[in-house]
């Protein structure tokens, strides 16, 4: 039998680390927990679920954390979550048939609806298309998205672009990494990359300060990317990430995503996301102009 570890990296997630554990308790095999320096009661919660906990702070970004915690990993499948994720009944089960199958029936695994299939590969040619081609063509699916069904303000969030949001979460120890380059990043996968066909449950944003507080930690890293590529600071590129991008991408997310299917939240996620550009760009301005 396979075995399965599930890794964390963690930084105060009392509030949430609790139901992330409870969730995989009868999956995991081994816990492993990365807290970088938690002044809270999280490390005190993950080990009453006997995770074993190591404390780590990252040097360049948090999935240098994240990396640490998989290279702790010692079972053949690991399932690497943030804090603030939920394994389901359904994804549990189905985590524990796919780490049991040959390489040739993970290969031969297709979604149960034609819908789910068109979604799924649509979601991957996006991602392709903006970080080039994932894993490698070798007979051997050693890696896994799992679509992400995000909650927020209280309720899942189905339109706006947001689902599936699929990640790579599940793979054999060995097989992926992740590069620690940038929070947005994929992993590195030495294989084929398969779906699973059930969500993992994230709840980012249960409440909009909340959503303030990543919303203000996401544009700062955004800003600072911009430092690193020395985007223009003149009036054309001004006006682009000022007024043309978040148009863009308000209407997008709203009318093309069909965000206003979700009503209140839909138009609060679409605005939101429409001005992480001008205000990563403002921060970035601030950067280089002193």
């Amino acid at each position: 039998m396979k075995s399965i570890s599930v890794v964390l990296a963690t930084k105060n997630e009392e509030g949430n680390i609790k139901a992330c554990l409870e969730s995989v308790k009868d999956l995991a095999d081994e816990i492993i927990v990365f807290d970088e320096a938690s002044s809270d009661k999280t490390v005190e919660i993950a080990e009453k679920y006997g995770a074993t906990v190591t404390n780590y702070v990252h040097k360049t970004n948090f999935h240098e954390t994240k990396q640490k915690a998989i290279d702790a990993a010692k079972c053949d499948w690991i399932l690497q979550l943030d804090a603030d994720e939920r394994v389901t009944q359904k994804l549990k089960r189905e985590i524990k048939e796919v780490v049991q199958m040959s390489y040739k029936e993970l290969l031969s695994r297709t979604p149960e609806t034609e819908k789910q299939k068109q979604l799924f590969e649509r979601h991957q040619h996006l991602i392709e298309k903006r970080d080039g081609s994932l894993g490698k063509k070798t007979g051997e699916v050693v890696a896994f998205f799992i679509p992400r069904l995000n909650f927020f303000l209280g309720a899942p969030l189905r339109h706006a672009g947001v689902y599936p949001d699929g990640v790579i979460r599940l793979f054999e120890r060995g097989k992926a990494r992740l590069p620690g380059k940038s929070v947005h990043e994929l992993m590195e996968v030495d294989g084929e990359v398969g779906w699973l066909f059930n969500d993992l449950e994230h709840h980012e944003s249960p409440t909009f300060s909340r959503y303030l507080v990543r919303a203000n930690r996401y544009t700062t890293l955004t800003a600072e990317e911009f430092k690193e590529k020395s985007v223009s600071t003149n009036l054309i590129t001004f006006f682009h990430y000022s007024f043309f991008k978040p148009l863009f991408v308000f209407v997008k997310l709203y009318f093309l995503h069909k965000g206003f299917s979700d009503g209140m939240r839909g138009f609060v996620w679409s605005a939101f996301s429409a001005l992480h550009y001008p205000i990563a760009y403002f921060k970035y301005w601030q950067m280089v102009k002193g």
